[in-house]
């Protein structure tokens, strides 16, 4: 009563802001588009209280809730192309085979792209089909190999601050609707390989024994990235094997090593991520066997790197344009070695992608070498 007796100004206050609460209670019950015209700002600067309130009321309208999967607002940008082009229920498939991170693609294309680039003859140019149809197969074998990883990790994913929104950590998909993804991605993958002759049908299908292996070395050595070097670098022998009848191991061998080296860097830069998550959870990796001592390890592998790829060269008769890139590829993972913030999962995430250019600057050097 004491309110009503008050002065006429507050009764004038009283009545004109109920309606603008009715209208507020309009705006988060409707769309994004009513949102944004009431209160003239674009959706995505929307406090994070008013999404949680405007999705609980979304889910309380008439309209039906879709069986989907959307992506995690914290994580994921929502202009990734799978939230903007894929329908709800592909989408967690999509997150599983990580088709909306495509640059760590890249890692497991360049090895066969080295080569195949290096086992053409003097003076002439890569099969462009054969170097596109291994870009498609990267992309599957990429692909399976992160479904194995879920699927084996799935409750050391939950512990995880980083992973426990992925499909299988989350229960946007059962282990069964991903053992049968599997299946498929695996169908798919010998169908790639069956477009080579016989040696890459049978280096390839070992290839994936490796991969379905890689995830179970996080709970038995302290060593797993090294592991996952010795199977990205397979890609070197596979690729090779595609164009050629045998294999050069004087040229192979140096760039297998190279690989495994780099694998060592990038990947151990990409756990120190997780680094105390892991410590918790009980999962192994170089980046707590290193610890304080990361950069100093780094280093060491990133200059067995080079000095490996320097060999390769060498003994591939390449010619003096190959090395003013093989020096500007070692200054890129100098770069990253140097200024990388361990302590930064943002910072470690950035140099672990910059690595495609590394990659890019190997593969020019190639080309170069044999095309001069």
């Amino acid at each position: 009563m004491a309110f009503y007796h008050g002065s006429a100004h507050s009764l004038l206050q009283h009545r004109i802001m109920l309606p603008a609460c009715v209208k507020q209670s309009r705006a988060f019950s409707g769309n994004a588009r009513d949102f944004s015209k009431v209160y003239r700002v674009p959706v995505t600067r929307m406090p994070e209280d008013n999404v949680a309130t405007h999705e609980r009321l979304s889910v309380s309208s008439s309209e039906p809730v879709t069986k989907g999967w959307s992506l995690p607002r914290q994580q994921h940008s929502p202009a990734s192309w799978v939230e903007r082009w894929l329908p709800a229920e592909a989408r967690p498939y999509a997150m599983l085979a990580r088709l909306h991170k495509p640059d760590a693609i890249w890692l497991y294309a360049w090895p066969c792209i080295w080569s195949i680039a290096i086992a053409v003859n003097k003076g002439e140019l890569p099969d462009m089909k054969m170097l596109a149809l291994f870009g498609l197969g990267s992309v599957v074998l990429r692909g399976a190999a992160c479904t194995v990883n879920d699927l084996l990790d799935r409750y050391i994913d939950k512990k995880v601050e980083r992973t426990k929104s992925r499909p299988l950590a989350s229960g946007a998909l059962t282990p069964a609707q991903g053992f049968y993804f599997l299946v498929f991605q695996v169908l798919l993958w010998l169908g790639f390989l069956l477009q080579l002759n016989n040696r890459s049908l049978i280096v390839g299908s070992s290839w994936l024994v490796l991969f379905f292996s890689y995830p179970l070395m996080k709970r038995l050595t302290d060593w797993p990235q090294a592991f996952l070097g010795f199977t990205v670098s397979h890609g070197v022998l596979l690729g090779s094997a595609a164009i050629k009848e045998s294999l050069d191991y004087t040229v192979l061998l140096p760039m297998y090593f190279a690989v495994i080296c780099w694998a060592l860097v990038y990947d151990t830069i990409y756990a120190h991520q997780d680094r105390k998550d892991d410590l918790k959870a009980g999962v192994k990796s170089t980046a707590i066997t290193f610890g304080d001592n990361t950069k100093y390890w780094l280093s060491g592998f990133g200059a067995a790197c080079i000095s490996s790829l320097a060999f390769t060269g060498y003994n591939a008769h390449l010619a003096w344009p190959y090395y003013p890139f093989l020096a500007a590829a070692a200054g890129h993972l100098q770069w990253q070695v140097s200024t990388v913030n361990l302590s930064d999962k943002s910072d470690c995430n950035r140099k672990f992608v910059s690595n495609k250019w590394f990659g890019a600057l190997v593969f020019g050097g190639i080309l170069c070498g044999i095309l001069a």
